[in-house]
């Protein structure tokens, strides 16, 4: 059950939500980063998060998780990253969202396990997201998928 958020028109915090969303993206493609800006990546994708509980469905709060969970395996922080990814396939499963969202679930489980130098895991999540596409029906979708999944660190 969602947590009561403050009231706003629903149409102005969707609005909210998907602009934090894409600060956050924008964010991450951004190299270097100062402190600050990993604080504001940070503070941004929680609140993009909290706005979508309001006022998306099960796939945003999936993407909101993922996201969240991103930024924290960016910045090297594998506890929080690992937590967000496990509520992001908690959040596909118990709606049984497959394909696209639940891969990258798997995706953020294994980038995660990579920050935190589990490469067991890593491989295990990595193995269950590129079993996963095969559900991915958008060829655009597969490949974004592939780039992501080529991105996780192997070493270590």
């Amino acid at each position: 059950m969602p947590v009561a958020a403050p009231k706003f028109d629903p149409k102005v915090q969707r609005e909210i939500a998907a602009t934090l969303f894409n600060y956050v993206w924008d964010l991450l493609e951004q190299a270097p980063r100062t402190e600050e800006e990993n604080d504001a990546m940070v503070h941004a994708a929680h609140a993009s998060r909290h706005h979508w509980s309001a006022v998306g469905g099960p796939v945003e709060l999936s993407i909101g998780e993922w996201q969240v969970s991103r930024v924290y395996a960016v910045l090297g922080r594998a506890e929080p990253a690992l937590h967000h990814a496990r509520r992001c396939r908690e959040i596909c499963v118990a709606n049984a969202i497959g394909g696209f969202y639940l891969a990258f679930a798997f995706e953020a489980l294994a980038r995660a396990s990579a920050v935190g130098r589990d490469p067991s895991q890593r491989d295990h999540w990595l193995a269950l997201a590129r079993a996963e596409a095969v559900n991915v029906t958008k060829d655009d979708d597969r490949a974004w998928l592939e780039t992501n999944l080529k991105s996780i660190p192997i070493g270590g």
